[in-house]
């Protein structure tokens, strides 16, 4: 089977054009290498980008690398038929059996299901639900993006949803949808980088600093449980810029935790160090507003992490019946459930990481993925 996955090499997201090789977000990273391991499909992967980028032909065996230069004109701001128009001229060359686009934030989705081939959507972020909450401030990007996404849900096939709270989001807008979730890179399922945890029971949160990911209110709340007498930290990894509002004032609670010695800010890490981080640590903190599937939680919980999150989203689909897992509804009740384990000896849990691996490995979604695929052609 040929299939073609249109998904963002983030050189493009983060106008970082001279890495010589493409990188792509952690799902569909993940799912690339699950294909991988699957010599009856050949995957072809097209990314549209501003600039002209080094093109590394193949990235596996089975797996091809199509840069497309599409510029500025050709982006939101045409409907994104520039990117189309490449995108459905590469795709009569390439004949694919089926094209996937990955995810309805940007091009992907849209673009997909104007190529003149059978095709499929995965839900990352729900737009239009974000757009509501206010996510992206009162611009343009909101209210077009959400209407990208209700054209691609409307004329695709089926959609992949990352949840049950994705599903029915999307479920009103699409003709068809599957729970599929997403994977987890590689990575988290390799050997642990250490046997050695922290003397003090250790605490980590990863995300953008945001205000949807609330990290200033876990900070406080941390504080909290350790004036009540109690022996934590928390290490916070992920992306500040200092120049918002919410990143200031967390930059600013930062410093006042450090000398107190309950936190630590480790800045952006890659996925080895984000690993090693884990390996040390006890437990993960993941309390945003809104979430559609939580690839981080999944991640931390595969390192055999005790876990503690909002009951919201797609956390509960991935909390469910995982060893350890502790959903809460509000921040009273998240730092009690902290205190309880704490003066309970802090145990962690010994059977997530199993489930976890049997759930969401590479391989496993990428199968899911192939299964769906036979079903939309069948069809």
């Amino acid at each position: 089977m040929r299939v073609i996955q249109i998904t963002t090499d983030n050189r493009e997201h983060f106008k970082d054009y001279h890495t010589p090789k493409p990188y792509f977000g952690a799902a569909p990273e993940a799912l690339l290498a699950g294909f991988a391991e699957l010599p009856e499909v050949e995957v072809h992967i097209i990314c549209c980008l501003r600039r002209s980028v080094v093109a590394t032909p193949k990235l596996a065996n089975n797996i091809h690398y199509h840069p497309l230069v599409v510029p500025k004109v050709g982006w939101m701001s045409s409907l994104y038929y520039g990117c189309s128009s490449r995108i459905r001229e590469l795709c009569k060359s390439l004949r694919p059996d089926i094209v996937h686009g990955q995810g309805t934030e940007r091009e992907c989705a849209i673009t997909a299901v104007r190529s003149g081939f059978p095709n499929v959507v995965t839900i990352h972020g729900n737009v239009k639900e974000l757009h509501r909450l206010g996510m992206f401030g009162h611009g343009l990007y909101g209210p077009m993006a959400s209407l990208f996404e209700s054209e691609a849900l409307r004329r695709t096939a089926g959609v992949f949803c990352n949840s049950d709270y994705t599903r029915s989001l999307v479920a009103p807008r699409a003709n068809r949808t599957w729970p599929v979730p997403n994977a987890i890179r590689a990575e988290f399922f390799q050997p642990f980088t250490s046997s050695h945890k922290r003397d003090i029971p250790t605490f980590v949160v990863v995300g953008l600093i945001c205000p949807r990911k609330r990290q200033l209110e876990l900070l406080r709340m941390v504080g909290e449980v350790v004036r009540s007498g109690r022996r934590m930290q928390v290490i916070f990894a992920g992306a500040l810029s200092g120049q918002t509002p919410y990143g200031a004032e967390f930059a600013l609670e930062m410093q006042k935790a450090e000398v107190e010695g309950y936190a630590m800010f480790a800045g952006f890490l890659d996925v080895q160090e984000l690993v090693k981080l884990l390996d040390t640590s006890h437990a993960f903190l993941h309390f945003p507003s809104e979430e559609s599937f939580g690839l981080v939680v999944a991640e931390a919980m595969a390192r055999g992490l005790k876990f503690f999150g909002a009951n919201l989203g797609g956390i509960v689909n991935i909390a469910s019946s995982i060893d350890g897992a502790e959903l809460h509804d509000g921040f009273q009740s998240l730092q009690a459930g902290i205190s309880r384990w704490l003066d309970e000896g802090a145990k962690a849990p010994t059977l997530a990481a199993d489930e976890i691996a049997r759930r969401y490995h590479p391989k496993v979604i990428a199968a899911e993925h192939l299964k769906i695929y036979r079903e939309v052609l069948g069809r």
